[in-house]
């Protein structure tokens, strides 16, 4: 018999009762699919599924804290073999995008069955991606180059100056070093940090360089 061990990342608790019920009840000889963890916030998801290492994460798109693909994009470091089926009740394509880009192998939504839901989930673990015919449009699409990546609201607001100002933080430079690669004034650096820190309501350099890492942007 095969065991999939899922988590589910859903914020609505209601909801993860009934998946987590009606999975269960379809349980069979060849298969058994066990929730072994439940998330309904984007920390919440990335502490279970450190913890939890399952085969299967059934993924909500939008969460409390951040996306589906922030809860991704946190993992990637980790030696984790865990594979991610978006499970949403959006079909817009900047949503689908979004996911696949940061590392979902399937997006599907809550108008599937339960049935086709648990048939996702076995060949997302067993390797294949999964998208209904209308979805698997907008990932072909993206990927040819078709569609825009989705914006980043958050480093939009920041300048083109300060985007490379975050990167080199990022990196481990001084602000001297950084200052010294730019041809400007430590000052002038040191200015550009607090307006970077203040548009993204962080603290410290410390915290920059984790919000960089985490969306890949080094």
């Amino acid at each position: 018999m095969t065991t999939i061990r899922v988590v589910l990342v859903e914020d609505h608790a209601l909801f993860r009762a009934g998946v987590r019920r009606e999975l269960a009840d379809l349980n069979g000889a060849a298969t058994t699919i066990t929730v072994v963890g439940e998330a309904a916030d984007r920390d919440e998801a990335v502490e279970v599924i450190r913890s939890t290492r399952p085969d299967v994460v059934l993924l909500d798109v939008h969460l409390p804290g951040g996306g589906g693909d922030t809860v991704i994009r946190a993992l990637r470091d980790d030696e984790i073999d865990t594979r991610f089926l978006a499970l949403s009740v959006s079909d817009a394509a900047e949503d689908v995008i979004a996911v696949v880009r940061a590392g979902a192998r399937g997006y599907v939504t809550k108008a599937i069955t339960i049935e086709d839901l648990r048939d996702a989930i076995e060949r997302v673990h067993a390797g294949d991606a999964v998208f209904s015919p209308r979805l698997a449009g907008f990932v072909l699409d993206a990927f040819a180059g078709d569609l825009p990546m989705p914006a980043d609201p958050e480093l939009d607001q920041l300048t083109e100056r300060e985007q490379e100002v975050l990167r080199l933080i990022a990196r481990g430079y001084t602000y001297r070093e950084i200052a010294t690669r730019l041809h400007l004034s430590v000052k002038t650096i040191e200015s550009h940090v607090s307006s970077v820190l203040r548009k993204l309501q962080l603290s410290n350099r410390h915290q920059l360089t984790a919000w960089a890492n985490e969306r890949r942007i080094v």
